[in-house]
Formats: structure tokens, C-alpha cells, sequence
């Protein structure tokens, strides 16, 4: 039996429907400092093209990129295939990678800047959610509040649909929840920490994205860890990110409920 189409979900009370997989771009962007269990190149155009499409044609509309994977965003930009209202994109702020390192800033005018390139290098006039991307300091105090208000006021300008936190701990996220429209959370078997955090976000009316749902390729059985995420209430996406078709068909079936498989 052919598989259904990708089921799609509300991102929180946003208004934006994402798909439940989600399509992570750093590997098209960034393959230095990464922690996969293998090196990998670059994908070239054609590749990257083929792997959108694919993507297209399985009903994945969201994907998830950062100013901090490399080139990710700038090939986005050129090689996104169909309309831009076919995608969901979802981007970050406060993280930049240069010379083998990250370098972190998160004040106000750093982030504004950072979406106005963010905006530039993708080719639109706007961005579905724009995330903090955490460097996991302090995530409990008050150092994000000033960067999420500004991106309030982004949004409120309408350069993004949404604003979000993208973390490394739970206290960070319940932390973060009332400031924000959305969540990116790390969740798989052997990461269970943040699921207060999923509750918590879904009880607020806030969206929730997971990130390294496989351990970034550590895990022994892929489709397991997506079939229990996809599960939980209150996830709206799980982001993965490859650069293979198969994987990809692979990632998109686990998600499926076994009737529509």
C-alpha cells in the first residue's frame, strides 16, 4: 500500500501547520564541528535540489536551518524548489559559526541583525519562526529575556510568524515558555529529560519542535525513537536532518501511523 501523506500539525496557537518530520539543512551547509558518527561532503546543487523535492513529494513543508550551519541558508535560498508559501521555514538567532567555532551574541541589535541577514541569505520577505539558538548559559536567568522581546517586535513588524527558544535544558525551556510562541526541544530514548518541558508547552498553547530525535545518527533503531516521539502529545515537528533520499522515505514512514503505511 502506497503511504499516506504526511500528516501535518498545528504549530501551538500560532496559526502555522508544519509537518509532523521535519527536514534538518545543516548538513547542506556545515560539515565541520558537527557530531556525527561520520564525516560527510557537502552535497552539490543537484543533490540538494533532489533531496528538497523529495522532501516535496513526501509532504515535509517544514525545515529547519540556522545562520550557524555554514551555507545552509544562503543554497535554501537559491535552490528551494515550488512556492514560498509551500514551505514552513524556521530559522535561528544568536549563533554564528566562523573558523572552525561558534561565536554566540545574543543582544538585541545583534539579533535583529542577524534576521535581516536571515532574510537576505533565504530571499524572502519573512521567516515562519525565528528560534534563539542557546548556547546553554544562563538559560534559567534573565540573559534571553531582552533578545526574545525584540523578536516580539520583529514579529509584530511582520519580518516572522513566530518567535521561539531553541534550548539545552529543561529549566531553560519552562524558563523561556512565557516569552516565546514556540519550543525546540531535545527528546530520544536516551534524552528523556525535557518531556515536562513538552507537557508544560502544550498545556501554554506553545508549539513544540524536537531536535536530535535520533542522537545525531547514534541510535541503533531510527524509527523506533521517531514512532514514540510522534506519539507524545503536544509535538507539533521532529527535525532530522540527512542528505539521503532513502533516509528521508525511511524517517517519513516511521512517523506514520501502521494503517497508512
Amino acid at each position: 500500500m502506497a503511504m499516506r501523506r504526511m500528516e501535518t500539525r498545528p504549530l501551538g496557537s500560532t496559526g502555522i501547520a508544519v509537518s509532523l518530520l521535519g527536514l534538518g539543512t545543516v548538513k547542506i551547509g556545515r560539515n565541520e564541528g558537527v557530531k556525527y558518527p561520520r564525516g560527510f561532503d557537502l552535497p552539490d546543487d543537484a543533490a540538494v535540489v533532489a533531496l528538497l523535492e523529495e522532501a516535496r513529494t513526501l509532504g515535509i513543508t517544514l525545515l529547519d536551518t540556522a545562520p550557524a550551519y555554514g551555507e545552509s541558508e544562503q543554497r535554501l535560498g537559491r535552490l528551494l524548489p515550488g512556492r514560498r508559501e509551500d514551505w514552513v521555514i524556521v530559522s535561528k538567532a544568536g549563533e554564528w559559526f566562523a573558523g572552525g567555532q561558534s561565536r554566540f551574541d545574543f543582544s538585541p541589535d545583534a539579533i535583529q541583525a542577524s534576521v535581516e541577514e536571515s532574510l537576505r541569505r533565504l530571499r524572502t520577505d519573512h521567516l515562519d519562526a525565528v528560534l534563539l539558538h542557546s548556547d546553554g548559559a544562563d538559560e534559567a536567568g534573565s540573559r534571553f529575556l531582552p533578545a526574545a522581546e525584540r523578536l516580539q517586535r520583529l514579529k509584530a513588524q511582520g519580518k516572522l510568524r513566530a518567535t521561539g527558544f531553541s534550548g539545552k535544558t529543561a529549566a531553560g525551556g519552562l524558563h523561556l515558555l512565557p516569552h516565546v510562541d514556540l519550543l525546540m526541544v531535545t527528546y530520544n530514548p536516551g534524552h528523556r529529560d525535557e518531556r515536562p518541558v513538552i507537557a508544560a508547552a502544550a498545556a501554554a498553547g506553545r508549539g513544540v519542535l524536537v531536535k536530535k530525535a535520533l542522537a545525531s545518527g547514534h541510535l541503533a533503531d531510527p524509527a523506533a525513537a521517531l514512532a514514540e516521539i510522534a506519539a507524545i502529545p503536544g509535538i507539533s515537528g521532529i527535525v532530522v536532518g540527512t542528505l539521503s533520499r532513502e533516509n528521508l522515505r525511511a524517517n517519513a514512514a516511521a512517523v506514520m501511523p501502521a494503517a497508512g503505511r
